[in-house]
């Protein structure tokens, strides 16, 4: 893992913390997008824990440079406010997790962990607001399909579910409880799922979800 973070005693307090868990191995730290970007190159770590509001390259143009040059390497976006507009800047530019600077250690290992296996990772703060930045772009979704046949994007009743909850803010291990399947299974649906509508990762699955109206009524897990 790697940290960027313009605040010196904010990336070196992260370095520090995070390197006490033995299960996550820090091996750099970076100052600015410009520094994150060459080390990424040098070090090739698998997560960077990257700060959004940073000089010369900032962490949106940073993700998106990297997903670019490096797209094994995954981002967990680390943000002082949930409600920020580039939180949806970095989704759109690859990132796959975002924590508000609140976060716990053990929050920070989980997300990381998550997003170094490839799935998204998202604050609840975080997950709120994304939903309802994507619900102000798209104020009517259309109704949920009633059957496999009017399902968009030839995804099947299964999947579709799974979509839904996925959007609804569950991971795989809490859409398997909620289903009464194995996770294996929640996985394959969600791998499967994935190209059909065109998403890169759960994130963006997060909004075709709700613009699509496959979201289950009442509130997000939190």
């Amino acid at each position: 893992m790697l940290a960027a973070d313009d605040q010196r005693v904010v990336r070196e307090g992260l370095a520090m913390l995070l390197g006490l868990l033995p299960d996550v191995e820090v091996v750099g730290t970076a100052a600015n997008g410009e520094e994150a970007l060459a080390l990424a190159g040098q070090l090739r770590p698998d997560v960077i824990l990257m700060d959004l509001r940073m000089p010369k390259v900032d962490g949106v143009e940073a993700t998106r440079r990297l997903r670019a040059s490096h797209p094994e390497i995954k981002v967990v976006v680390l943000t002082t406010y949930a409600d920020d507009r580039s939180v949806i800047e970095a989704l759109q530019a690859g990132a796959l997790g975002f924590l508000t600077k609140d976060a716990s250690a053990d929050e920070i290992r989980q997300a990381l962990h998550r997003v170094a296996d490839g799935q998204a990772s998202l604050d609840p703060a975080v997950h709120r607001h994304l939903v309802e930045a994507i619900a102000t772009q798209n104020p009517a979704p259309e109704p949920p399909a009633a059957s496999g046949a009017s399902l968009p994007d030839g995804l099947t009743p299964r999947e579709a579910e799974v979509l839904g909850l996925i959007g609804a803010g569950l991971s795989n291990a809490e859409i398997a409880t909620q289903l009464f399947v194995s996770e294996a299974t929640v996985k394959s649906h969600v791998n499967h799922m994935l190209p059909k509508i065109g998403a890169r990762d759960r994130a963006q699955a997060v909004g075709y979800a709700y613009r699509h109206g496959l979201v289950p009524p009442g509130p997000a897990r939190r």
